[in-house]
């Protein structure tokens, strides 16, 4: 209940925040009198699309903390966080990068990473993975998390995100206008009719799954990159195919929603087109590929 409130909460301040903007600048005032000013509806599109995208990345590392309950390790009270900390910092330091955040939290096999910049970022891990892996295998999974954060992967998805956020927005008043303008090309009443509202609502949940179709594809992409990275890091790839393996045997904890795709999937979604993660076995097969 705690990270569906927190969900909702944040994406209607979101929501409330960038109206306010799209507001002051005007540009939310796209349907005109004499029709559609796509200039204006572009510049919409582009904040509700980039703005929610861009505003979730910044906030993503608290967010990450309060919906998972994630404590981070500020002075390491046993010889457990003290191998965490060491490990991360000396993948950190092999991958070219600030040494991360390092968070523990409970719950079932996870682990994920996240954060604005790399000068800025989070790697927190399940105290159901520590129990679960072995350490070499523990040390592949971190390899693999700081591997998205030297990849920039977090900046890259939220770029993609509003990209497909944009068009969507975008597309789907243009076609709500057109619709709404056949409909009623004997009415003469001015401004939009029902047809536009309908259609449009239509066409942001249409357009919408394919956008996330998209936006999948490009998140499991990068998780073979991860998975590659970890395997460099690593000095070789048998680790990462271990903890995989590993990972295929047990049922991954589910993670918030904002921090997902940067978590573990052992299990493809019920739908691979939407599936955020490749399978394990395709994981595995590209790792071993590179040997």
């Amino acid at each position: 209940m705690k990270r569906i409130l927190l969900f909702l909460g944040t994406n209607l301040a979101v929501v409330l925040v960038l109206g306010i903007v799209a507001n002051l600048l005007g540009v939310n005032r796209f349907l005109t009198a004499n029709g559609l000013n796509l200039g204006a509806l572009l510049g919409f599109a582009a904040i509700m699309g980039f703005g929610g995208a861009f505003i979730s990345l910044l906030i993503s590392k608290p967010v990450a903390k309060w919906s998972t309950g994630a404590q981070t390790i500020t002075q390491a009270r046993n010889q457990h966080e003290q191998w965490l900390l060491d490990t991360v910092g000396r993948l950190a330091q092999g991958a070219g990068i600030p040494m991360p955040e390092v968070a523990i939290y409970e719950g079932e096999p996870n682990a994920f990473a996240t954060g604005a910049t790399k000068n800025n970022s989070l790697v927190a891990v399940s105290t159901g993975l520590l129990n679960a892996m072995s350490q070499e295998e523990v040390e592949a999974v971190l390899a693999h998390e700081v591997a998205h954060i030297a990849n920039g992967d977090m900046v890259t998805l939220t770029l993609i995100q509003g990209v497909v956020n944009t068009f969507v927005v975008f597309l789907s008043r243009v076609v709500g206008y057109l619709v709404d303008s056949f409909l009623r090309r004997n009415d003469e009443q001015s401004g939009p009719g029902i047809g536009y509202f309908v259609t449009t609502i239509v066409c942001d949940i249409l357009f919408g799954v394919l956008a996330s179709i998209i936006v999948a594809w490009f998140s499991r992409q990068r998780e073979f990159r991860a998975d590659a990275g970890a395997a460099r890091l690593m000095g070789n790839a048998s680790p990462m195919v271990n903890a995989l393996r590993r990972l295929g045997g047990v049922d991954a904890g589910e993670l918030p929603k904002n921090v997902a795709t940067a978590g573990i999937s052992s299990r493809p979604a019920w739908m691979a087109l939407f599936a955020s993660h490749p399978p394990i076995e395709e994981r595995i097969a590209a790792l071993q590929s590179r040997r």
